[in-house]
C-alpha cells in the first residue's frame, strides 16, 4: 500500500513540475481595460482575451477599470509588482500616465497601448500602440456630410449640427470632436452645441432630449459612437421626430462611429445615415506584437487597424482625404450578417 502511495506521490510531483514548467514558458500579460461602456468596448475586450490565451502561449491577467483612471493606476502597479512579462493598456484618457508607466519601465516591463493613446513626456514609456486613426475617421464622416448635402441641394448654412461627444480627454473624442469643429468652420455649418455623453446609450438619449428641447431646429446629429447615436435616435423618436436621410422634409440626419452590429442595424433601417468603422478586433495584432516584443524581433511602433464606412444609401460612393480615396459602402443585410461584432 505504501509502495502504491509512493508511486502516486511521484506521479503527482512530476505532473506538478510539468505544469509549473509549462506555465513558466507562457508569456504573462496584464491587461488593463478601461471599462465596458459600449458594444465596441465589449468586442474589443473579447478580441484581446480570445487572442491572449494559454493555447496561444499566454497567461492573461485581466482588470476592468470601470472607466476610472485611478483604478487603472492600481491595476498597472499590481501588474508591475507581480513582474508580468508585458502590460497591455487601453487607457481611459490620454494624460496622467507618466509616473505609473515610468514604474513599469523601471521594472523592465514593456507597455503596449491599444485603442486610445497616451501623452507622456518620455515616449519610450510606451513600447508600441495599436488602434484607429480617429482624426481620419472624423474627416471621412465630415467629407461624406459635405458631399451628401451638396448632392441633395442643401446649403451649408441650412445645417444645424450638434456634436454628442465621447468621454472628454479620450483620444477618440479628441479626434472626432476636432474633426467636426474644423469641418463646420471650413464649410459654414452651424455647429450649435457640443455635449459629452461618455459613449453610453442612456446618456446619449438624455443629452439629445435636452438638446432638442433647446434647439428644435437641429437637423444633423454627429454622435461620437454607436451607443450615443442609438440613444439619440430614441430621444428623436420620443420627441415625435424622425431619424433619417431626408433633411429637406424634416428628418434629422444621424452620423455615428464604430460600426458595431447594433449601429449598423440602425443604418440598415435608415435611421443612421453614415457609420464610420472603428475596428475593435485588435486581439490578433496585440498577440503578434507582444510575441515580437518578447522575442526581440522587429515590430512597428504604431499599427493602424483596417476600417471601412457604411451608409444607408449610395448617394456618396467615396470621399477623398489627403489625396487618398475611401469607399463608402451602402449597407446590405448580407454585409451586416457577415460582421464579427
Amino acid at each position: 500500500m505504501s509502495s502504491l502511495m509512493g508511486l502516486s506521490g511521484c506521479g503527482e510531483s512530476s505532473a506538478d513540475e510539468a505544469s509549473t514548467q509549462q506555465k513558466d514558458e507562457l508569456i504573462t500579460v496584464g491587461f488593463s481595460q478601461l471599462g465596458a461602456e459600449s458594444d465596441w468596448r465589449v468586442a474589443n475586450t473579447e478580441s484581446i482575451k480570445n487572442s491572449l490565451t494559454r493555447e496561444n502561449g499566454f497567461e492573461l491577467m485581466f482588470d476592468d477599470a470601470q472607466q476610472k483612471q485611478d483604478k487603472q493606476f492600481i491595476a498597472i502597479r499590481n501588474f508591475t509588482q507581480q513582474e508580468v512579462d508585458c502590460i497591455v493598456l487601453a487607457p481611459v484618457m490620454e494624460t496622467g500616465w507618466d509616473t505609473v508607466l515610468q514604474e513599469a519601465k523601471d521594472a523592465s516591463i514593456p507597455v503596449v497601448v491599444v485603442d486610445r493613446q497616451v501623452k507622456v513626456n518620455d515616449t519610450s514609456l510606451v513600447t508600441a500602440w495599436i488602434g484607429s486613426d480617429f482624426s481620419k475617421e472624423a474627416k471621412v464622416a465630415c467629407e461624406w456630410l459635405k458631399s451628401y448635402t451638396e448632392a441633395k441641394g442643401i446649403k451649408p448654412e441650412e445645417l444645424v449640427v450638434v456634436d454628442i461627444q465621447g468621454t472628454l480627454g479620450a483620444t477618440a473624442q479628441i479626434g472626432r470632436t476636432n474633426g467636426i469643429v474644423e469641418a463646420s468652420a471650413k464649410n459654414g455649418w452651424n455647429l450649435i452645441a457640443q455635449v459629452p455623453a461618455d459613449y453610453t446609450q442612456a446618456k446619449g438619449k438624455e443629452v439629445m432630449a435636452n438638446l432638442l428641447a433647446e434647439h428644435p431646429d437641429i437637423n444633423v446629429v454627429y454622435a461620437e459612437n454607436d451607443n450615443e447615436a442609438i440613444g439619440a435616435i430614441e430621444a428623436i423618436e420620443e420627441a415625435g421626430k424622425t431619424a433619417g436621410t431626408d433633411i429637406l422634409n424634416g428628418d434629422i440626419l444621424v452620423i455615428s462611429f464604430d460600426a458595431a452590429h447594433s449601429g449598423l442595424t440602425k443604418v440598415l433601417e435608415g435611421k443612421i445615415a453614415l457609420d464610420v468603422e472603428c475596428n475593435p478586433l485588435q486581439g490578433e495584432e496585440v498577440e503578434k506584437l507582444v510575441k515580437a516584443v518578447k522575442g526581440g524581433t522587429e515590430y512597428n511602433k504604431y499599427t493602424y487597424v483596417k476600417e471601412s464606412a457604411f451608409a444607408a444609401d449610395n448617394t456618396v460612393e467615396s470621399v477623398t482625404i489627403n489625396g487618398e480615396e475611401y469607399d463608402i459602402t451602402p449597407l446590405t443585410q448580407s454585409i451586416l450578417d457577415s460582421r464579427e461584432y
